[in-house]
């Protein structure tokens, strides 16, 4: 069974392209990590403090060995330092999700 991790974010409205330069970077990182990134998406009508990034793994097992190998690889860490350090994601919640089969 795939699992799909959703992460929605709490942005500060006025840091949104500093956002959106961090999600870019996770283009590259994810999948190099062992994630299927689904994708990052930014608000565009409405709500302007909200994003989401979509990336699924085969098992729980392989998104516990991706959180691994990501705390290990240079670039990750650095993304996550430059977040905390820039503040402008103010929440962040994750939901593991499966897909509905028949």
């Amino acid at each position: 069974m795939s699992v799909t991790v959703f992460i929605r974010y709490q942005l500060d409205p006025f840091k949104r392209a500093q956002f959106e330069e961090y999600a870019k970077r996770w283009l590259t990182i994810i999948p190099r990590c062992g994630g299927r990134l689904i994708g990052y998406f930014m608000p565009h009508e409405g709500t302007n403090n909200i994003a989401f990034g979509l990336i699924s793994f085969e098992s729980l097992a392989d998104y516990e060995s991706y959180r691994k190998t990501l705390r290990a690889d240079f670039d990750g860490v650095a993304n996550f330092n430059i977040a905390e350090a820039e503040k402008f994601i103010l929440a962040e919640e994750r939901t593991f999700l499966r897909q509905v089969v028949l």
